[in-house]
């Protein structure tokens, strides 16, 4: 099996250093996006507390009835656009948004940020990061 890799590697330079070269964008992309607007569950908690920072999580109802962040809105992220004015009250707040793992909530902070929304932040790691972090959890 190595034999046969190496053997591809040796007849195909151009198709390896070009999956290289694409692995390699992908890998600097999601660095530079996990690091961007993003906080972490102490940083978060520190928003909530001191700055009465609003969380909106985006999972799917049933995901935010099992457990959610004290206080937090539910606004599934496939209704964000058409919900998007239950939050003009508080735009000039920090927005924390959150989702299950933390990957997809940056599609709703873009969308957020677009809308004239200034703080608006991703959870790093979503609620498993939250749940991990040993952060308590209301469910309803």
């Amino acid at each position: 099996m190595i034999d046969q890799l190496f053997e591809f590697v040796q007849n195909h330079p151009l198709l390896v250093g070009a999956f290289l070269l694409v692995l390699t964008a992908w890998i600097a992309y999601e660095v530079r996006n996990s690091a961007a607007s993003g906080v972490t569950s102490s940083e978060a908690t520190q928003l909530i507390n001191r700055e009465d920072a609003v969380v909106l999580d985006t999972r799917e109802a049933g995901d935010f009835k099992a457990g959610h962040i004290a206080g937090a809105r539910n606004i599934p992220q496939s209704r964000i656009d058409e919900r998007l004015g239950e939050l003009d009250k508080v735009k000039e707040k920090p927005i924390i948004v959150v989702c299950k793992s933390g990957q997809s909530s940056g599609v709703t902070v873009a969308k957020l940020a677009k809308a004239g929304f200034p703080r608006a932040l991703k959870l790093k790691g979503g609620m498993m990061q939250w749940q991990a972090d040993g952060l308590p959890v209301v469910k309803k």
